[in-house]
Parts: C-alpha cells; structure tokens; sequence
C-alpha cells in the first residue's frame, strides 16, 4: 500500500526502532521492534495484515533513551495509545518536576525512560482530572485537556519551538486515541490530516459510502475517515497542514473537530 511505502521510506531516516498499536474488540493491541522498518520482516508480515478502524504507526528516531522495544513508540494504558514527534530540551533536568505532576498510581507503570512515555502518563492524569479517560474525549474537552497538557508542559519543560529542521529543542507534536476518539497537536513538528478523499476508487462497491468521503470536513461535521499523519502520502486522500498550535481530532461521537492552542 502506498502508506506502508511512505513508513519504510521514513524509516530509512528514522532507523531505530518502529511500532504498530491497532483495535480489535475494542481493545489496543501493539507489536514494536527496535529494528529498522525496511529490514524487519516482522514490520512486513505485520502491515501486511492489519486490518483495523483504527490504526497508529510510529517510526522512531532516537533523541533520549537508549534503542529498545520499551523506548518504542506507540505507547499503552488500557485502551489508551500515544506517540510523540517531539523532545525535551534537557529531559534530565525537568524529570523529576514532570514526574511530580503524574498520579502516583500512573507513574509506577512508566517503564522506559523516554521524555515522550513520560509525557504520555502526564496527558493519562490530565485526562483522568478532566473526567475523559474512561468514556474517551467529548468535544470541548479536546480543547481544555491540550491547554492544561500545554501549560505544564511550558511550566516543567519551558516554552516550545517552532521546528527549524533540529531536534533537541522543546517539541510537543503528538497523537492519543483510545480507538473511539483521537486527537493530535502541531506542537513544532510538521503534521497533516485528511477527511475526505478526492474520488474514492471504492464508491461504486463500498457498503459504508457517503458523500461525505468525498467533501472536506468543517469544524463540528460528522466524518467518515480521519487519518493523521507527519507527512503527506501520497493516496487517493486530500491532505491538509496543521498550523504551529493547531490541533485536529475527533470525538466518541465520531464529530470533527479543528482548533488552535497558543504556544
């Protein structure tokens, strides 16, 4: 398929490690490597055959934490999946304040030693003070959760940047889902979305085809599709940029959501 040619050509870059997490029954199920995608026949025998509403696939490129399958992305609790395009300037010497900001009961399951699983458990505690990890994001709590994500960040991590082609600056470009609502930040590292598809090669024969697949989603609309992704692939699907601080996402009741949140 033409994105898992975009993840092997991304992983030629990204060479250390990859992870595919996808839902079945409602729940995740994830299978990581810290091989190399494009030389891994796991990865092959993997997208070869997931078949799944939805899907997070993550390649890494090492910037904290040794190369290892707990330092893989995606990340997991419960029904709960992340990966993190993104760094902390300094993690060594903001740890400690960001681990002071995560329930004790979510820490103890932090078991490798990335800035970004740490930064997963801190949205986890976010989501649980804002009453949203168990039944998943409502609309307007898309918003409230990624301004509270954002503020401690800058308050532990200090502020972010906007990407300059480096990595050891301060990044929070990100995607969470817990296989019912997802949601995604441009946090200083590119990223782009799609609803809709320009001409579905499918529309004559797929049981589940409305013209929506074809039109491009506005803020509040009810969607078919919604893929996320940190470069464009090039597919029957019409791609948009995410702005410095935008965020896309799509709620438990499957209603697109567009916004901004002040970096």
């Amino acid at each position: 398929m033409d994105s898992d040619n975009a993840i092997i050509q991304q992983s030629d870059r990204h060479p250390d490690g990859w992870g595919v997490a996808y839902y079945h029954m409602g729940s995740p199920h994830l299978v990581k490597n810290e091989s190399q995608a494009r030389k891994c026949k796991i990865f092959e025998k993997v997208s070869g055959v997931v078949s799944s509403n939805t899907v997070v696939t993550h390649i890494r490129k090492s910037t904290i934490g040794e190369v290892g399958p707990l330092n893989t992305h995606p990340f997991q609790y419960g029904p709960w999946v992340f990966v993190h395009n993104g760094n902390v300037e300094n993690f060594s010497d903001h740890k400690a304040q960001l681990l002071a900001r995560i329930d004790d009961d979510l820490k103890r399951y932090i078991l490798g030693s990335t800035d970004s699983e740490h930064l997963f458990y801190l949205l986890l505690a976010i989501l649980r003070r804002q009453n949203a990890l168990d039944p998943g994001v409502g609309g307007v709590q898309i918003q409230n959760v990624l301004s509270e994500f954002v503020q401690i960040f800058k308050e532990t991590c200090g502020p972010l940047t906007k990407s300059q082609g480096d990595y050891d600056k301060n990044y929070l470009t990100f995607l969470v889902t817990n296989g019912r609502s997802m949601f995604a930040l441009n946090g200083g590292q590119p990223l782009f979305y799609s609803t809709h598809k320009g001409r579905c090669s499918e529309r004559d024969h797929c049981s589940f085809f409305n013209p929506i697949c074809e039109t491009k989603a506005n803020n509040s609309d009810k969607i078919h599709h919604l893929l996320i992704s940190s470069e464009v692939i090039e597919n029957e699907n019409e791609w948009s940029p995410l702005g410095y601080g935008d965020f896309v996402g799509v709620d438990r009741d499957f209603v697109f959501h567009l916004g901004h949140i002040d970096l």
